[in-house]
This record gives structure tokens, C-alpha cells and sequence, in this order.
């Protein structure tokens, strides 16, 4: 009976262990979908937004096209870059195994030579001497067995050396591997450079015609506000698509203000509320901060990327959805990346500082959010990179 209700026991934990995996894997699935659902509807939108600034402006939308080429030559740079470190050190590596290889080589060579040389010297008849030299049994007996240990031994150490060519010859090979590697990673990076410049030349006659555009039509307030509307019609809408799938947080956002970490160390260009230049009322949302190009972007708190992608104005930007309706948004980007959907914890590397949509200088554009409302960063970020 008892052996029956254990059995049954078993059983039970089985099936729930099988339920459990096939709920988790459910809920696993459950949550793709949605991911994918939220991805599509935020593409959709960027379509959408794209083929009206197309409309309004061409110069713009050919500024994407660059900006973006930039971004994804640079991205493939860096990857060949860390290829090229990788392949580095393990050739390395494998040039200080070949190294080892060889010395032990040589103390192998050297005691087997040494070996030939005594066997060569005690003639070809060694054992028989042994047994015609020999009056005592006792002796004789010892004298054989260590005959036979010797030969056994010069017998391995033949072995030995055998395998150690042969591990060689293997090392060798790898090596040629990974230096022919390098060659050719050598020959991509150069090539990918060449692009990269070729497209950042285009990229400045681009900018030499679209400021002289705006110079000669006048038009630079109607441009910021053009771009403020998109930004705001952006915000909008990705706050209606991520309303269905809402940020839970143990640790709200809005009990951190004047706790955050900024999202790069870099020097206040711009501050929030100063008048733009050429703007009429146009006034600054956010904060640029000078810093060097490539230097990464951080977020400032957990949550979920909204956006990450190419906006008039903003270049490369990457929106965060912290939960409560709050959002940071960090602009200007060489680089970006994470992908709509991508969860984020504070300090996570998600861009690289550069100078896209058009900026005359390098730095990041860096605004926080409450609704569609623009709030002032340095109320809620007071701590240094790194502090």
C-alpha cells in the first residue's frame, strides 16, 4: 500500500513538472508574439512617419539613408575589429604552444640521440655481450631486465618524438589558419573603411546642401517645429501601442528622481529650456552633452526599448519606455544598439555617441519624458558616469 501511494506520488510530480514546463513554454511563446506585434505596429508607424517627412522634405530623407549606411558600416567595423583580436590572441596563443612543442621536441630528440649513439657504441650485439660477460645468475637476470627497460624506453621515446611531429605539423596548420584569417580580415576591414569614407563624403556634400536649403529659404523655424511634431506624434503613438503591454516594476521610476546616473560623461552644451538658435520660441527639450564619437550611451533605468531607429532631427535615436509614462529618449547616435522590444537595466550599453540627423557636433541629445510632456533632465539625473 505504501509502495503504491509512493508510486502514485511520483507520478504526480511528473505530470507537474511536464505541466509546468509546457505553461512555461506557452507563456515563452505568448511572450514572442507579443514582442513581434509590438515591433510590427512601431515599424508600421516609422513607415508611415518616414513617407511624410519624404513628402515634406528629400534632402532629409536621403540624410537617412546615409546615416543609417554609417551606422551599419560602423557596426560591421567594430564586429571585424573584435574578430580581429579574437583571431589575434588565439594565434598567439598557438605560436607559444608551438614554441613549447618544439623545446620539448628538441630534449626529446636530444635523450634519443643520445640513446642511438650508446646502443650505436656498444655494438650490435650488446644483449649478447651481456649473457657472455655474466658468471652470476643473479646478475645476469638484473642486467637483462634492465636491458629490457632500456629498450622499452627507447621505444617510447621514438613514439614520443613520432607524435610530437605530428602535433606539430597540426600546430603549423592552425596557425597558417589563423594567419591566413587575419589577411583576409586585414583586406574586409580595409574594404568596409573605404566604404565608410566614401559615404561620409557623400554624407557632408548632403549637409552643405541641405543647410544652404534652409539658409536661402528661410525656413529653420518651420523645420525644429516640423521635427518637434514628429517627435511628439512618435511619442504619442508609442505610448498608445505599449499601453497593451504595460512595465511592472518592483521599483517605480518616479522614486528615483535626483538618483539617476546621466547616460554618458560629457560636457552641458546645450541645457533644457535655452532658446535654440534660429528657433524664434523654439526651445531646447533636453540636454546635449559633448562627448567623443564611438563613446557609449547608456540607459539611465530599467526598461523596455520603444524605439530605436532613425528620426528627422534626432538621427539615430533610441527611446526607452520606463513604465508610469515615462520615457528617455537619447539622440544624435553613430550607433545604435538595441531593437524595439529589447529589455534594459540601468547602465546597459544601447547606442554610441555621434553626430546623426544633420549635427554640427558630436555629442548626445538626451531627453526625459512624463506623458508627451518634456521634463527637465537635471531634476532626475544628478550623478556622474562611473561616480
Amino acid at each position: 500500500m505504501i509502495r503504491r501511494i509512493f508510486i502514485l506520488g511520483g507520478l504526480l510530480g511528473t505530470v507537474a513538472v511536464a505541466l509546468a514546463q509546457d505553461e512555461t513554454e506557452e507563456l515563452t511563446k505568448v511572450k514572442e508574439r507579443e514582442l513581434e506585434d509590438v515591433r510590427e505596429r512601431i515599424s508600421t508607424l516609422k513607415k508611415s512617419m518616414d513617407e511624410a517627412a519624404a513628402d515634406r522634405d528629400r534632402l532629409a530623407s536621403e540624410l537617412q539613408e546615409l546615416d543609417v549606411a554609417i551606422s551599419e558600416q560602423r557596426i560591421r567595423i567594430a564586429e571585424i575589429e573584435r574578430e580581429q583580436r579574437y583571431t589575434t590572441k588565439k594565434k598567439e596563443e598557438l605560436d607559444t604552444q608551438l614554441a613549447e612543442r618544439e623545446a620539448r621536441l628538441d630534449e626529446q630528440s636530444a635523450a634519443l640521440a643520445a640513446h642511438v649513439r650508446a646502443a650505436y657504441l656498444s655494438g650490435s650485439q650488446e644483449k649478447i655481450r651481456l649473457l657472455l660477460n655474466q658468471r652470476d645468475p643473479a646478475t645476469l637476470g638484473r642486467l637483462m631486465a634492465y636491458y629490457r627497460y632500456l629498450s622499452d624506453y627507447r621505444a617510447e621515446n621514438i613514439e614520443a618524438v613520432i607524435a610530437q611531429i605530428r602535433e606539430l605539423e597540426v600546430l603549423r596548420g592552425q596557425i597558417a589558419a589563423e594567419a591566413a584569417r587575419l589577411e583576409e580580415l586585414g583586406k574586409t576591414r580595409y574594404a568596409e573603411l573605404t566604404r565608410l569614407n566614401r559615404s561620409q563624403e557623400d554624407r557632408a556634400t548632403l549637409l552643405g546642401s541641405l543647410r544652404e536649403k534652409i539658409k536661402s529659404e528661410g525656413q529653420e523655424v518651420e523645420r525644429l517645429a516640423a521635427q518637434e511634431k514628429d517627435l511628439t506624434r512618435l511619442i504619442a503613438e508609442l505610448t498608445s501601442i505599449l499601453s497593451d503591454y504595460p512595465i511592472r516594476s518592483e521599483q517605480p521610476f518616479s522614486e528615483h528622481k535626483g538618483k539617476l546616473t546621466w547616460p554618458v560623461a560629457g560636457a552641458l552644451l546645450h541645457d533644457f529650456g535655452q532658446p535654440r538658435a534660429g528657433g524664434g520660441n523654439m526651445k531646447w527639450n533636453g540636454v546635449v552633452l559633448a562627448a567623443p564619437r564611438g563613446r557609449e550611451v547608456r540607459a539611465v533605468y530599467h526598461g523596455r526599448v520603444a524605439f530605436a531607429d532613425w528620426l528627422a532631427g534626432m538621427g539615430l535615436l533610441v527611446i526607452v519606455d520606463h513604465g508610469e509614462g515615462f520615457m528617455t529618449l537619447y539622440g544624435y547616435n553613430e550607433t545604435i544598439l538595441k531593437n524595439a522590444g529589447d529589455w534594459v537595466a540601468p547602465g546597459d550599453v544601447i547606442a554610441t555617441v555621434g553626430d546623426s540627423g544633420g549635427q554640427s557636433e558630436v555629442g548626445l541629445y538626451f531627453e526625459l519624458r512624463s506623458g508627451t510632456q518634456p521634463v527637465n533632465p537635471r531634476r532626475w539625473i544628478t550623478r556622474r558616469p562611473g561616480g
